[in-house]
């Protein structure tokens, strides 16, 4: 037997472990969550189950039955939430802006400069400090023993929907979504400048830059990195700013921000970038105090993760959630408009 750990560098995929087995030639019949609760390190038989209905369980590219008989040479695949690297995450009472919840899942509406998930530097403070609060004090709760579960990611200095699961099948379930790139998720930006085209098609592999590892790159031959595709569309063309909606076909860690910034247009007020000087226009006279007045409106990147849609885990019933763009979005842009309007 032969097992394969792929690490998939993307804001989603790196929750979740990612396994291909090829069975050996001398396997007797044995039944599939059987069979991969022995050989997947961490992950229970329900688990396996759970998996196996969500339908990220698939033997020869086949969808099947946790009963299904495993014959050698099988090639099985399978998509797993990573169970936590640290069980010590502290509850904290920091207000949530729960935008929708029922018992397997809920959307939350995260703000620019939280960070979502405890790592070195950020062990407090993050949203999954939270959530972990809002479910302990849940009336239908276990007494804490369950966790919200994170499907996926959005950066620090990023403001928008996340989705979290509530249960072991929701989570699966979910993350067979993401894995596929069947969830719909729509961002909104500003960014510099007005792209020729109204609406286009970014495509270029992201992975990290080889100057700077905290920042990803754009390597338009496929040599390193991985598939990106982003699509944009201009909502409102403001001459030396744009207002412009992206959708994710993939999702990979600072997809947008890099495929912004490798057509001309990087994200406004985005540090790692670009986007933090003047990109269009001169950089003197009352231009420049607006744009410096622009900047200190809105802390990091003006990028807000908008809507998100994808099939219920419990109706299987396609659902969409959106919100609206941040106090602070709206301002710099009536600001560009009437500046624009009297130039």
């Amino acid at each position: 037997m032969s097992i394969d750990l792929q690490e998939i560098p993307s804001e989603e995929d790196d929750l979740f472990e990612h396994y291909r087995i090829v069975v050996d030639k001398g396997q007797t019949p044995i039944r599939l969550d059987r069979y991969l609760s022995h050989h997947v390190a961490n992950a229970s038989r329900t688990k396996i189950q759970n998996g196996i209905e969500a339908e990220a369980v698939k033997v020869n590219d086949i969808p099947s039955k946790a009963s299904y008989k495993v014959k050698p040479l099988d090639v099985i695949t399978l998509s797993l939430p990573e169970p936590p690297r640290d069980t010590d995450i502290l509850p904290e009472n920091i207000p949530l802006d729960i935008i929708y919840e029922d018992d397997v899942l809920l959307i939350v509406n995260k703000p620019t400069g939280m960070v979502v998930h405890p790592a070195h530097g950020n062990w407090t403070g993050t949203l999954i400090n939270a959530l972990v609060y809002h479910f302990n004090n849940l009336p239908t709760g276990r007494n804490g023993e369950g966790r919200p579960g994170l499907v996926h990611r959005i950066d620090k200095d990023t403001s928008g929907l996340l989705v979290i699961a509530k249960t072991e099948f929701a989570m699966s379930f979910l993350a067979k979504q993401f894995f596929d790139h069947s969830i719909e998720r729509t961002y909104q930006a500003i960014v510099w400048g007005v792209p020729d085209e109204e609406k286009g098609t970014i495509t270029g592999h992201i992975g990290r830059s080889a100057r700077d590892r905290r920042v990803m790159s754009v390597y338009t031959d496929g040599s390193q990195g991985k598939h990106a595709v982003t699509h944009y569309e201009v909502l409102r063309p403001l001459r030396y700013i744009s207002l412009v909606k992206c959708n994710l076909e993939t999702g990979r860690t600072h997809q947008i921000r890099a495929h912004m910034q490798h057509i001309g247009h990087p994200i406004f007020n985005d540090p790692s970038y670009g986007g933090d000087r003047i990109v269009k226009g001169i950089a003197n006279g009352t231009y420049k105090t607006m744009v410096q007045n622009c900047f200190g409106m809105i802390s990091g990147q003006a990028l807000h993760a908008k809507s998100l849609g994808f099939i219920h885990p419990s109706s299987k019933q396609w659902v969409q959630f959106d919100t609206e763009l941040p106090e602070s979005f709206q301002n710099i842009i009536d600001k560009w408009e009437t500046f624009v309007q009297y130039q």
